[in-house]
């Protein structure tokens, strides 16, 4: 049967999204639309997929924002005709603003929920409240009017530790022995229940996820990693995995859990849903939302969203990523799950001011704060290599198990270990007052200071608890369980603070006069100049900021969490101070570690590249090899299928003879195998010896040829082969680009690819380039 040229049903980029959305095609075609009829079918359809990309490949930006935009101009050209067709113009104006809004809301309410369920949890291991069993300490307490964080809570007669359950007895060797048993079993049991979750129903939902969601937002596949699976049981998991008590966070899945919210409700808006490069815009502001609830800090997490995981972030988004962090620290703050107004549990206010001179040891913490940070991220990614390669691999629930035992076993006769790390932050981060019954409280002489005997104690047992935090937290992350690292590093740094800033004040106590306080301290009825709690903060910074690499973000949210703004010259002399230690001593943060660690293809923005290279010296294939092309008009099917079975090129340029290598476009792998596949479905009469034809010239041969078109690429970005490699990184990074094809005088003579950028990265900085396992 004769064949005409829209028989084939596939589309250019031009009219790529004819295919993919109903309802939409170019501007070109908006008046001529005719249905792509299928001889012998008697149907109308399209093609399925085309479009779309395979697993584990990176999406085309430039293609998927230019299908938006001729979508766009179509809904704009047609809202004149009818009161319905203003009516889905309007919706598609605020179907952006509606997505992000349901995002922060469904992420607030996830957020009550896993704090909750966490909060009772944690307090399980050490007993019950048997008149309802399902409040935690602090509400079973409420009523007694005795609650607050620290460990004895002997005044509150409606809870019962476990000791007092077997015993009746909640002091004594035995006593002691029966609380430590079931604080063990229970760890176990809560880490067993969250690795096997994970294992069976959702491997994805391990670890901490922004490495991956960084990933993703710079514009890589990865299926179900954002799906529905994986939201539920990386929130129960992480509710169980804190509870069980290892050295982990739930705030850095927090964000993994809003981004697979953003990713499930933006198919509710095909706008959103059907466009890669359109659905990262929610991602970017659902990853807002997430930090919003995890640190009751909402102008945090937007800008935690711009700095640290974002690719692509034009002013649309920072104002929609705005709104949905701000929605949702609204309806977490409303659900109020902690009792006490903040969104999070460790929200303190100071009332002393810092002094100048404080500058120096606060520059000290920054500084301590990288060197910890470094040890513990090369440490940790050595331990993820060797896990990667050793048979402890292969048994991940053991692993967990193992390290939860360990852990429980060192944690509980350390106070400050047994308690879980949210409560320690606040105890680290919180001043001494009239009713403070901790060690660290213990002064003989309140108005100058002056420590006594349960200071001392407590500064050793925080020691004791800063090396096992360390130690623990290096082997957890990264284990087949939801962790993240906020936490953890908030601990070590306010540990290290706490220390620091109590030293500060027994020199100050002891002596006021030294030149180093400038006169500032023991001034006549003058309580003291330091406030260790203020340390602390400062120290939890430094080792989050060395951790992570964050700048901006990171002072923001922790001055968010004081409820001040006086400290953020400190916070960023310290943070500052820790990135540059961080930077000297190591090159990336944990995040991009761990990007590396798995071969991603994540092309940093921020990342400035010295070389010397041109593009010839880079593309694929090299000049004296074959180069796989497909022909205008003199392939047949029969050639194009052993083309694709051969090789696994991701796309094919089209040339015009493989004599002249003129180029006449791009098609991609994908979109050619299904157009090929579609057609011997529905199209009668193709044979192996018909001709695949790129071209509008019609040919009469025999056997009908096949045209295709309409998967052509006709404007490929090309480059000369003479291009310095420093313009080639540019423009993959700022144009979010998956290959260019390099041309000389006209002619094709090779491809570069994302794939090819990262490898001669690795290799101009001496690393292994194999290691860019992905597209």
């Amino acid at each position: 049967k004769k064949l005409t040229e829209r028989n084939v049903g596939i589309s250019s980029d031009d009219d790529m999204i004819d295919i993919t959305t109903s309802g939409t095609m170019t501007e070109r075609t908006l008046n001529q639309r005719s249905p792509i009829n299928l001889p012998g079918s008697g149907e109308t359809e399209d093609i399925p997929g085309i479009g779309q990309y395979e697993d584990f490949h990176t999406i085309d930006w430039q293609r998927d924002i230019a299908r938006d935009r001729m979508r766009h101009r179509y809904i704009l050209k047609r809202k004149q005709n009818s009161f319905i067709d203003l009516i889905k113009s309007a919706h598609d104006a605020w179907s952006g603003w509606l997505c992000v809004l349901l995002v922060g809301l469904v992420t607030g309410t996830v957020a009550a929920i896993i704090d909750i369920g966490t909060s009772w949890m944690s307090d399980l291991k050490f007993g019950i409240c048997p008149q309802a069993f399902w409040l935690n300490m602090e509400q079973c307490c409420w009523s007694s009017n005795e609650t607050s964080f620290e460990l004895d809570k002997g005044n509150c007669s409606q809870w019962f530790y476990w000791s007092e359950l077997m015993t009746s007895s909640n002091y004594g060797p035995f006593a002691y022995i029966i609380s430590y048993l079931f604080y063990i079993a229970w760890a176990l049991l809560f880490a067993a229940l969250a690795a096997g979750l994970v294992r069976m129903f959702a491997p994805y939902a391990c670890g901490s996820g922004v490495p991956e969601i960084k990933t993703i937002l710079s514009g890589f596949i990865i299926r179900g990693y954002l799906g529905k699976w994986t939201l539920l049981i990386k929130s129960v998991g992480i509710m169980m995995c804190v509870s069980a008590g290892l050295s982990l966070g739930k705030e850095g899945p927090m964000v993994h859990i809003a981004s697979c919210i953003g990713n499930i409700l933006s198919y509710l808006f095909p706008k959103y849903g059907r466009n890669e490069a359109k659905k990262r815009e929610i991602l970017s502001a659902a990853a807002a939302a997430g930090v919003s609830v995890a640190f009751g800090a909402p102008i945090g997490g937007v800008l935690f969203s711009l700095e640290e995981v974002s690719y692509y972030f034009p002013l649309k988004t920072l104002w929609r990523s705005f709104f949905c962090a701000l929605v949702a620290a609204f309806v977490l703050s409303s659900i109020n799950p902690f009792g006490n107004e903040h969104s999070v549990m460790f929200y303190v206010e100071y009332h002393r001011p810092w002094m100048f001179f404080e500058l120096i040891p606060f520059i000290g913490l920054g500084i301590i704060g990288g060197v910890i940070a470094t040890v513990f991220i090369k440490c940790n990614i050595k331990w993820c290599r060797f896990r990667k390669t050793s048979i402890l691999g292969q048994y991940p629930v053991m692993e967990v198990l193992l390290l939860t035992a360990v852990t429980a076993i060192l944690s509980y006769p350390n106070p400050y270990t047994r308690m879980g790390t949210s409560q320690l932050i606040y105890l680290l981060f919180s001043q001494c007052d009239v009713s403070s019954n901790d060690g660290l409280c213990d002064y003989t002489n309140d108005k100058a200071n002056v420590a006594g005997p349960g200071v001392y104690t407590a500064m050793l047992l925080l020691s004791m608890a800063f090396v096992l935090k360390l130690v623990t937290t290096i082997f957890t992350f990264g284990i087949k369980v939801p962790c993240g690292l906020f936490i953890p590093s908030l601990a070590m740094g306010g540990i290290t603070g706490r220390i620091v800033g109590i030293l500060m004040q027994q020199l100050a106590a002891k002596h006021p006069h030294l030149w180093f306080f400038d006169n500032s301290c023991g001034l006549p009825g003058q309580e003291g100049c330091i406030t260790p709690g203020l340390y602390a903060m400062v120290g939890a910074a430094a080792v989050l900021g060395g951790v992570t690499r964050m700048t901006v973000s990171l002072v923001v949210i922790m001055f968010e969490l004081t409820g001040g703004v006086r400290y953020i010259v400190p916070l960023m002399a310290a943070v500052m101070a820790s990135k540059w230690v961080g930077d000297a001593l190591g090159k990336e943060g944990m995040y991009d570690a761990h990007i590396q660690l798995n071969g991603y293809p994540f092309l940093d923005s921020k990342e400035d590249i010295v070389h010397t290279a041109l593009a010839a010296d880079v593309m694929q294939p090299r000049r004296a090899e074959n180069l796989n092309v497909l022909t205008q008009s003199s392939m047949s099917l029969e050639d194009t299928e052993i083309l694709l079975k051969e090789t696994e090129h991701n796309g094919f340029p089209v040339v015009v003879s493989r004599e002249s290598q003129y180029l006449v476009g791009y098609v991609l792998r994908r979109d050619l195998q299904l157009a090929i596949e579609n057609a011997k479905r529905t199209i009668d009469g193709l044979l192996p010896e018909s001709l695949v034809l790129f071209t509008d010239i019609t040919q009469q041969v025999m056997p009908p040829p096949l045209k295709l078109k309409k998967i052509l690429d006709m404007a490929p970005i090309t480059i000369t082969d003479q291009t310095p490699m420093e313009t080639v990184v540019d423009m993959f990074r700022k144009l979010g680009l998956r290959q260019t094809l390099v041309t000389h005088n006209g002619r094709l003579l090779g491809v570069i690819t994302k794939k090819d950028i990262l490898r001669y990265i690795k290799q101009v900085d001496n690393e292994d380039p194999s290691s860019v396992l992905f597209h």
